[in-house]
């Protein structure tokens, strides 16, 4: 039996790119050098995840300074005093805060995809910021001659079509990424943030068939930094019947990371719908111990024991370095960790299909 196994999102950059980061930033090299820097890591990223076995590649977010920013880098409507999202460490993550209008990406998640397809004959995944991240950019006390409704409406073609780009562009899925959806909980326990943060992003996919539908997931985990979370401390079984209520076609939940993974497989059974496809976590990127694939196999079959096997797929629990400067896990570790997970869920299928 094949269970389907796909990557989240970030791989660790090489060091000569984050260095080239800072050098261009210092204005020691110019743009043109940054892009080789950048291509170079690309296909070297593609490259080791074609060496896993992986079934499903990625471009690994090299070229983004964030999983989160990547549609509005460079924007010159932003001020740098927006939300601020603590970690469990004790550092923190500032979003930036739209400053006027008209609300436009300036980074399409579709130039991604397409790097990585010139590199592979493999599927591709291509991961992108889920609009209700983004809604958090509209400061609270709003924007003098731009509403929020304005600023919505906005927000919700340019988050369209960069799915749709990326759909149309060849992608063997698109992942919305929705950490922000734990947290929410964090700070408004009442879910009211929790409601209209799934209420934008089901907007969204509203505007896709059913059968575009079945190619979109989302992600939901308690966020990884520097080897952080953010919401670790707050219950799924607070976030997860809610987030079901997403249109979707597939949910990818963050899991090995879990004090109680039965507990929570539990939840998940009782509230995912029949016809949604469920990728559980089966590596932890912040662990820095390399899971072996017999350790992946029964993590798998566990998850077996509570979602029929036929609706069940693997993944990885979060992007191993979501942000840029994030140099606490190796390439080398997080492509060990990929490895495992692709031999460990090939094992389960060998045993589910018996």
């Amino acid at each position: 039996m094949r269970i389907p196994t796909e990557p989240i999102g970030s791989i660790p950059r090489p060091g000569e790119l984050i260095q080239g980061h800072h050098d261009f930033a210092a204005g020691n090299i110019d743009a043109e050098t940054l892009r080789d820097l950048t291509d170079q890591a690309v296909g070297d990223t593609v490259r080791r995840f074609e060496a896993t076995g992986s079934p499903v590649v990625s471009d690994g977010e090299q070229a983004k300074p964030s999983f989160l920013t990547y549609p509005v880098s460079g924007i010159a409507d932003l001020a740098p005093d927006g939300l601020v999202v603590p970690f469990s460490d004790g550092h923190t993550r500032q979003l930036p805060r739209l400053t006027s209008g008209p609300f436009r990406y300036t980074g399409h998640a579709v130039d991604h995809l397409r790097a990585a397809l010139a590199r592979t004959s493999v599927p591709v995944k291509q991961a992108v910021i889920a609009p209700s991240a983004l809604s958090l950019l509209y400061p609270p006390d709003g924007i003098d001659g731009y509403s929020r409704e304005r600023f919505l409406a906005d927000l919700l073609d340019e988050a369209e079509a960069d799915i749709r780009a990326c759909l149309d562009g060849g992608a063997h899925s698109v992942q919305l990424d929705f950490t922000e959806a734990r947290l929410s909980l964090k700070l408004d326990p009442s879910k009211g943030v929790l409601h209209d943060l799934i209420a934008v992003n089901n907007q969204v996919l509203d505007r896709f068939s059913a059968r575009e539908r079945t190619r979109i997931g989302v992600h939901t985990c308690p966020g990884g930094d520097w080897d952080s979370t953010h919401s670790a401390d707050v219950d799924y079984a607070e976030l997860l019947p809610d987030l079901f209520t997403l249109r979707a076609g597939a949910f990818y939940v963050g899991l090995a990371g879990e004090p109680d993974r039965r507990r929570v497989l539990g939840v998940i059974r009782d509230a995912l719908p029949e016809d949604r496809r469920l990728f559980v976590g089966v590596i932890d990127p912040i662990d820095p111990v390399v899971e072996t694939p017999e350790q992946v196999r029964d993590r798998v079959l566990e998850a077996a024991e509570f979602i029929p096997a036929e609706a069940l797929g693997t993944c990885d629990d979060c992007g191993f370095a979501p942000f840029a400067d994030d140099t606490s896990t190796s390439r080398e570790t997080a492509f060990a960790k990929i490895a495992a997970r692709v031999e460990g869920t090939r094992l389960a299928g060998e045993v589910l299909g018996r």
